[in-house]
């Protein structure tokens, strides 16, 4: 499968992306937990059907140290006991804005005040922050048909 526009060669995407990245950086540095973090973007990758994602996550996980049993879960996280109430708080509020166009009302006040319990102001805005970014990757990586399967982490930093 070859790429519709190569993002990575584009130089007005390679500008554009330089502020995706650079949003992503400060995601990063918040104190919303890392492994919470790749979490939340494999899960929304998954939903969205971004292969690439789903695949540059899971490995950056793994080369974090997440556990391979983790990553096999979390398609099924309700369903799996390996994850703490803040990361299915996380991981709820994810899916929940990923398929924000699917729920007429958005993210349920529920869901909301589920992740509020677990995570302070920032880290809710962080976490904000990360559900729009890594939904903005995904669907660029998607409508382009970015090919998955050969990321290696740390190859973009």
């Amino acid at each position: 499968m070859e790429a519709r526009l190569n993002l990575l060669a584009n130089p007005f995407a390679g500008k554009l992306f330089k502020h995706f990245n650079a949003a992503g950086k400060v995601i990063g540095e918040s104190t919303l937990p890392a492994a919470t973090q790749e979490l939340v973007k494999i899960r929304a990758s998954q939903i969205n059907g971004c292969g690439f994602c789903t695949d540059m996550h899971t490995k950056d996980a793994l080369d974090a140290g997440e556990t391979q049993t983790r990553l096999n879960m979390v398609a099924v996280w309700r369903e799996a006991t390996v994850f703490s109430d803040a990361e299915r708080a996380a991981l709820e509020l994810a899916e929940d804005g990923t398929r924000i166009a699917d729920a007429a009302g958005g993210v349920p006040d529920e869901v909301w005040a589920n992740a509020a319990k677990h995570y302070d102001e920032d880290q809710l805005a962080a976490l904000v922050a990360l559900i729009a970014l890594i939904n903005a990757y995904n669907r660029a990586n998607v409508i382009v048909r970015q090919p998955a399967g050969d990321y290696v982490p740390g190859m973009f930093g």
